[in-house]
């Protein structure tokens, strides 16, 4: 599927259903909002995306707590957990997705290589997360970013349609 057939069709989706989606990301740089809202009538399903880099703002945007960023670092399972989950609760949506890795081409370690991604989508049935290891060879920072978008906006259609 392209982005723009993935954006058609979750907001089809998602306005059928009644549903909202928010956005938290990082490493994808408002990539998940871009392609949600190419399609039209996407202002009915989608009231906000946010884009913070920062460990500081994760915490005061969507209430990431410091202690997990500590603990865990920005880039893991559980700052994904956090972010998807407060995204949803600050915005009020049936659905928060976020997305946390490395895009490279630098910052990237032997424990958290670049390319590292982790998803969550999270709804009222709980908290999903993803971990994408995308090949991060050539400075494809852009091939990063749109694989984990789209991963993670076909993991919502996926949900919607219960093959999760």
């Amino acid at each position: 599927m392209t982005q723009f057939e993935i954006s058609a069709a979750l907001v089809s989706e998602l306005r059928a259903r009644g549903m909202k989606i928010a956005s938290v990301e990082s490493c994808t740089a408002g990539l998940i909002s871009k392609i949600i809202t190419d399609a039209p009538g996407s202002s009915d399903v989608f009231d906000l995306g946010i884009t913070t880099y920062s460990n500081e703002m994760k915490t005061k945007m969507v209430g990431v707590p410091e202690e997990t960023l500590a603990a865990h670092g920005a880039v893991s399972p559980e700052t994904a957990k956090a972010m998807a989950e407060g995204i949803r609760r600050v915005s009020g949506a049936d659905i928060g997705v976020a997305t946390t890795g490395i895009a490279g081409p630098g910052g990237g370690t032997p424990e958290k290589p670049v390319g590292l991604v982790y998803t969550a989508i999270a709804t009222e049935d709980g908290t999903r997360i993803t971990r994408l290891l995308i090949d991060g060879k050539d400075d494809n920072r852009d091939s990063i970013r749109n694989t984990a978008a789209e991963t993670v906006l076909m993991n919502v259609l996926s949900l919607l349609h219960g093959d999760q």
